[in-house]
């Protein structure tokens, strides 16, 4: 089995524009992100897709493998599909270009599903992690997941799910983590899709698989990272590398 991991690197960015060429003790976020995934030794390549040639002038320049994306996407998904298409791969795995704390306990989890799926059941995976704190539940910036009693994912909402009628049923919260690993036909499959109602309205692209009935394994994880969003996560990630 071929398994590849696949970086989106999108210059422009809401909340912080340029964020994955920013400074992390002594080298850009990109390079820092590309460097981990590397050094977690799964993977049989590992490349940076993107729409700047700074990024790419960046991974390449220190040795490193990157694409240029060739048409405009709106969501990593759509660029991951378009890099893979002519690739001889069974498993892309999608890390986040703004997480260089990249935990490989993790993402050797994700690619374990596969190993396991001997009836190929599973479309793609994904990790999940435990929340509490209603603060963050309650958090639209936060993506929950509510699963079923095999861990497939059921729904994806920004919303509290389930909302809590009734509060001692011990009901666990999970925060989507946004790192995923795919069948080659199923990321494919997405970027042929046309978005769905539920997608659109809430803004996750994990939804258009379930719209469209493939399967999403979610795997439990306790690790949280750095995601880089704003120029106070770059502080802290700052912070904690140092």
């Amino acid at each position: 089995m071929k398994i590849i991991s696949m970086i989106p690197a999108r210059y422009a960015a809401s909340r912080f524009p340029g964020k994955l060429m920013q400074d992390l003790q002594g080298k850009p976020v990109i390079l820092r992100t590309y460097e981990a995934t590397v050094n977690t030794g799964l993977f049989d390549e590992v490349f940076v897709v993107t729409d700047s040639d700074e990024i790419y002038q960046t991974i390449t320049s220190n040795g490193g493998k990157a694409i240029m994306s060739k048409a405009v996407h709106e969501c990593g998904s759509d660029r991951i599909a378009e890099a893979v298409a002519d690739l001889d791969i069974d498993i892309v795995v999608n890390v986040q270009g703004d997480e260089p704390m990249t935990d490989r306990d993790s993402l050797a989890k994700v690619i374990e599903v596969f190993r396991d799926d001997a009836e190929k059941e599973i479309d793609l995976a994904s990790l999940m992690t435990p929340i509490t704190d209603w603060e963050e539940i309650s958090d639209p910036n936060t993506v929950k997941v509510i699963v079923d009693n095999r861990n497939f994912a059921m729904y994806f909402s920004r919303s509290p799910i389930p909302y809590p009628r009734a509060k001692d049923t011990g009901v666990h919260y999970y925060k989507h983590k946004g790192i995923y690993a795919f069948r080659k036909n199923a990321i494919l499959d997405f970027t042929r899709l046309p978005m769905l109602p539920l997608e659109a309205t809430e803004k996750i692209e994990a939804i258009r698989f379930l719209e469209y009935g493939k399967k999403i394994k979610m795997v439990e994880t306790y690790t949280e990272g750095i995601e880089i969003d704003t120029p106070e996560d770059l502080v802290k990630a700052n912070k904690i590398w140092k």
